[in-house]
């Protein structure tokens, strides 16, 4: 068992600098390999979270300007709605009175022509009337002169 002991004890001694090698290695490798691979790394996180961030910040402006925009066209077509209304409404109220004016002219034109036929009426009736006497009196004269004779 000695034996064993002693050349167990000779292969961790020839294993000292292979395992001194080892740790060097890993701090060479992790100092000089790992490190700045880990802050590259972070680095691009940093970079692509930033510009995430960024995205999104620009996602939100972008959604705030559309808003705005849509509150304005709403806003700019309901102004036109009601220009639109109350121009309709002063051509409703100037079209009322023109057909006021219109059926005012029109009831003065009937008034004047009902006057002028009531005249022309009176003047038919009195011509008549005259003719009439004219006419009664010849036929009288002319049934008169009939008999006499």
């Amino acid at each position: 068992m000695d034996a064993i002991l002693q050349a167990l004890g000779g292969i961790l001694l020839r294993a000292v600098p292979t395992f001194l090698l080892v740790i060097l290695l890993h701090f060479y490798l992790k100092n000089f390999f790992f490190k700045p691979f880990e802050k590259m790394l972070h680095r691009r996180y940093e970079a692509t979270e930033g510009a995430r961030k960024l995205a999104e910040q620009t996602m939100e402006r972008a959604a705030a300007k559309t808003a705005e925009y849509e509150a304005a066209i709403r806003a700019a077509k309901g102004e036109v709605y009601q220009a639109q209304e109350k121009l309709y409404k002063r051509l409703q109220e100037e079209q009322a009175a023109e057909l006021l004016a219109a059926r005012k002219d029109a009831e003065a034109a009937v008034k004047k022509a009902k006057a002028e036929l009531a005249q022309d009426v009176e003047a038919a009736k009195d011509g008549l009337s005259r003719e009439s006497d004219i006419l009664a009196g010849q036929i009288a004269d002319s049934i008169l002169r009939r008999s006499v004779a």
